[in-house]
């Protein structure tokens, strides 16, 4: 938000977040430092109910009525041990779907029992309507005669291209800005057909080829924000490619 010219100030209050003990809010006794800047002044919700998830529901669905989110993105199973789970239920889901024509839904925990709401759900609640991505790869969804591709949204799309554009290019340091690049590197690279059926990356098949392009587009940032300690080639899409570890073994005899 801050590239398209939105102050950090007015970005943070585009964005609500649950925690543990419920809405982090201003003024919350014991509130760790990370979170103060996403505490705002609202009034407190009740701590999360672990034995009982569904409980919980209604006061995301009140938050989501009050606030009018684009996105949801849940990732308690990464952060909590015991993981929460269904913590989008259909209500929540109906919800942002009459609030949003494509409502996002990203229920990223893992593992699988852990996740918010599973794909199948998330498209049949909403009708056919959410943008949908898992912590975990799922198979297809097939709905009222349209078949859906649910995404994984996986650091594997990211992390090795962002690191071999800083291995290729001896960066002198890593910015965020180059994590950004991947990101909209990633998104430029699903077709509009897979875009029909709701995929949000590229296939992973494909990986290698995703790899060398994001990486090519981080590296050319590199270059352009003059961190690299290398010269700039004529052709740097090549220029990744010949750093690239191939698993090619030479006969002995």
């Amino acid at each position: 938000m801050g590239q398209q010219g939105v102050t950090p100030e007015a970005a943070r209050q585009k964005i609500r977040m649950f925690d543990t003990q419920g809405l982090v809010v201003a003024g919350r006794p014991g509130l760790a430092v990370h979170k103060l800047p996403y505490a705002h002044k609202l009034a407190p919700s009740k701590p999360f109910n672990h034995l009982d998830p569904a409980s919980e529901c209604p006061q995301i669905v009140a938050a989501i009525e009050d606030f009018k989110p684009t996105i949801l993105i849940g990732v308690s199973g990464n952060a909590l041990r015991a993981g929460v789970g269904r913590l989008f239920s259909r209500e929540v889901v109906e919800a942002m779907s009459r609030l949003n024509p494509r409502p996002i839904i990203f229920a990223l925990s893992n593992p699988t029992e852990h996740h918010e709401c599973l794909p199948e759900q998330a498209y049949a609640w909403s009708g056919g309507k959410a943008i949908y991505a898992g912590g975990v790869q799922f198979p297809p969804v097939h709905l009222d005669g349209r078949t859906f591709m649910p995404s994984q949204a996986n650091n594997l799309y990211i992390f090795p291209a962002v690191g071999m554009a800083i291995y290729a290019t001896n960066a002198k340091r890593a910015t965020d800005e180059m994590f950004i690049e991947a990101a909209h590197a990633l998104a430029d690279q699903v077709t509009p057909e897979e875009l029909k059926l709701g995929m949000l990356f590229p296939p992973q098949s494909n990986i290698l080829e995703v790899e060398v392009r994001t990486a090519a587009r981080v590296a050319r940032l590199v270059f352009d924000s003059g961190l690299a300690r290398v010269e700039r080639p004529a052709d740097v899409e090549a220029f990744i490619r010949r750093h690239l570890y191939k698993p090619e073994y030479r006969p002995l005899v």
